[in-house]
């Protein structure tokens, strides 16, 4: 059921949206050099490697931290603007689509920071897709900007955020409804 909730949601919400996605694309791409899209390997279900889509919201570069924090040079100022709206987000409905993703579900990470889970919190975080939202999204919807305060951003993030957001998505697998799906869904949008 939550497969066929989500094939069919994305799918509408790609029409749906489609008008905005132009609009969005059109000003990421006048407003700076680069791809439209931005691409980035994360670890899926199953331990499986997958690319993630965002509207890109940073200057291209080869290097920088994993983790972005509220200030960070590299983010354009259409890019702040799609971050805060989470309008970055969108194009991660063809990840839905294409089976790699759920709109539910933990965030994937990239493979350098999900290493950092404990083994008994992969294998139950690994166990099922990896979302859109999830609670741990609608809490630290403010990450960057707390990150943006400290001294070392992917020290924090390590060391504090990601410890937290693990056993949220730990509690989440254990726990996850569809009444409850629908739920996040609707605080992520109305958030």
């Amino acid at each position: 059921m939550k497969r066929a909730f989500d094939v069919a949601a994305s799918g509408v919400g790609l029409v749906v949206l489609s008008p905005l996605l132009a609009v969005v694309a059109l000003m990421v791409g006048v407003s700076s050099h680069g791809p439209i899209i931005f691409r980035q390997v994360r670890v899926g279900r199953a331990d499986t490697r997958f690319e993630i889509l965002k509207f890109r919201t940073m200057r291209p570069s080869e290097c920088g931290p994993e983790v972005t924090s509220a200030g960070d040079s590299r983010i354009t100022p259409v890019g702040a603007v799609l971050r805060a709206t989470k309008l970055d987000e969108l194009p991660q409905l063809v990840n839905v689509l294409r089976g790699e993703m759920s709109l539910v579900g933990p965030r994937p990470e990239v493979p350098s920071l999900a290493r950092h889970w404990a083994p008994e919190q992969a294998a139950v975080i690994l166990s099922v897709r990896p979302g859109i939202t999830d609670p741990a999204s609608i809490r630290f919807r403010d990450e960057s900007a707390q990150m943006g305060v400290q001294d070392d951003p992917e020290a924090y993030y390590i060391d504090t955020i990601l410890p937290e957001k693990a056993a949220m998505y730990v509690d989440y697998v254990l726990h996850r409804t569809f009444v409850g799906d629908l739920r996040l869904i609707w605080q992520t949008v109305t958030g």
